[in-house]
């Protein structure tokens, strides 16, 4: 299997003052193309800066970070954009949706930063929308949709560029239980075609949709498993 992520002795140091908070302390992980992984950890424990080394939101202190052949962690602000608009998807547990905006207009925002025509823009945006069950909300704005249909167009934008890995942080933190689980099933059906999937949640029975749990305690790996239901 294809290594989509390596990371080596990443560490991420922070200058409060005159206190220095080690967020990251030496993480090594890899990560197979089409896996579906889970980050966890309590408050403190480094998921979050994890979470934005991954998605090239933030660069290390130190150590390397490959993504899909490349050393990203080396890149400058420009370079960094280029590689989330390509490489990653991110769905938030906000949605973080254009208000203004119809669910179509808001998935094929990425492919107008890419340079697509409006053809192609359009038939792109369409087809996603369509994995996630909403062809027959494309053209509805965010404040006409319910929490769960809004998660479904971010997932869909995340989905739009064909990125490399899907990059979720609690996307269900703002979901109720019923639509949680939907949710979820969506992100199986995506990663059952093919995508790298990759979770930060706090909750245990999100957490169980991943195949492995990676466990963060004072910025190191705690315990990195398979779950047990694989």
């Amino acid at each position: 299997m294809k290594k989509i992520i390596a990371i080596q002795n990443l560490k991420k140091i922070y200058q409060l003052g005159s206190q220095t908070i080690e967020a990251l302390a030496g993480v090594d992980i890899d990560i197979a193309q089409n896996e579906y992984v889970a980050l966890m950890g309590p408050s403190g424990s480094g998921k979050s800066t994890l979470m934005n080394m991954l998605g090239c939101l933030d660069v290390p202190s130190s150590g390397t970070y490959i993504l899909n052949g490349q050393n990203v962690s080396t890149l400058v602000d420009d370079e960094l954009a280029h590689i989330r608009n390509v490489e990653i998807g991110f769905v938030f547990q906000t949605f973080n949706l254009l208000p203004r905006l119809s669910s179509l207009e808001n998935v094929v925002l990425p492919l107008i930063y890419a340079g697509k025509s409006k053809k192609e823009r359009i038939e792109k945006g369409e087809e996603v929308l369509k994995i996630v069950g909403l062809e027959d909300r494309m053209h509805h704005k965010p404040n006409e949709l319910s929490g769960g249909q809004r998660q479904r167009v971010a997932i869909a934008r995340a989905l739009v560029n064909n990125p490399s890995i899907i990059l979720a942080d609690e996307p269900t933190g703002n979901l109720d239980t019923k639509t949680s689980y939907e949710i979820m099933q969506i992100f199986d059906n995506i990663q059952k075609k093919g995508n790298t999937v990759i979770l930060v949640t706090h909750e245990e029975d999100i957490a169980e949709y991943a195949h492995r749990v990676i466990r963060l305690r004072d910025g190191l790996v705690e315990r990195d498993e398979l779950n047990k239901k694989e």
